[in-house]
């Protein structure tokens, strides 16, 4: 269903967030829909399962210019991205029908938990990748079917994610993406990829069930659009070393966290 909400002054502060968020989720491998969910549920007070589907519908552009960026750039790997899209379609479909059997209350306290459980994660992983004993280690290669079931596993989880929570589902795909020993600037690009079909097939599973407020998208895609076109650009001047990965571990790790304890907060 598609509605237009009224137009209210905090929204057009919406075009300049979208821009920022458009350019790190190009730059961070997802499409900002992550970031989307806490703007609209807990600034704008926009209902939650209204949220997910808004929050989707303004992921696509930001996934859309920022994955086509990265092609241009051959930092897309899509033997891989096709493995985890065939998966993504199955979790997308999933998700959405557990959207529709949870209340906004326990959309919003599920929300916080994953974020939560999300953000430890990677702080957990960042500190124990910085131990020397693990600069010792050979890693062992993957068979073909390791790859396959590793990367369909994970592009089932992150299909879910983006239908349930209507967020870009980049951290279980980047965390499949790591396991397979993609470099970095690759991994962010297919990332985006999958990310991009992950909606595409959210969107399809919730048009009949849910609520785009198209006046909320068109604000916000106003500046995504536009960041996500700056992004790959940014990222290919950028000097990413091991010191500049782990600083951005930790922030990232830490805003995951505070965001779920606010989406918790805000259930009340």
């Amino acid at each position: 269903m598609i509605e237009f909400s009224e137009i209210q002054n905090s929204y057009f502060f919406l075009p300049l967030v979208g821009f920022v968020i458009g350019i790190f989720g190009t730059i961070l491998g997802g499409g900002g829909g992550f970031f989307f969910i806490p703007l609209l549920t807990l600034w704008l007070g926009v209902p939650a399962q209204t949220a997910v589907m808004t929050s989707l519908v303004a992921t696509l552009p930001i996934s859309l210019v920022g994955s086509w960026g990265h092609y241009r750039k051959k930092n897309v790997d899509l033997k891989i991205a096709a493995i985890f899209i065939a998966g993504g379609l199955i979790g997308a479909f999933a998700g959405a029908e557990i959207t529709g059997w949870i209340t906004e209350k326990q959309l919003k306290v599920a929300f916080g938990i994953y974020s939560i459980l999300i953000g430890l994660g990677i702080l957990l992983k960042t500190r124990k990748n910085q131990k020397p004993e693990d600069l010792c280690e050979k890693p062992e290669e993957d068979s073909k079917c390791s790859r396959i079931a590793r990367g369909s596993f994970y592009g089932f989880a992150a299909g879910m994610i983006t239908g349930t929570f209507g967020t870009s589902g980049t951290m279980p795909v980047i965390a499949g993406l790591y396991s397979l020993r993609i470099p970095l600037k690759i991994l962010l690009g297919t990332s985006l990829v999958v990310v991009l079909f992950n909606t595409i097939f959210a969107i399809s599973a919730h048009f009949f069930i849910g609520k785009i407020d198209l006046t909320l998208v068109t604000f916000l895609t106003a500046g995504s659009a536009i960041g996500a076109l700056a992004g790959p650009k940014i990222l290919s001047q950028l000097k990413i070393n091991k010191k500049t990965e782990t600083s951005a571990a930790y922030w990232y790790s830490l805003v995951m966290i505070i965001i779920g304890v606010l989406m918790i907060m805000g259930s009340r």
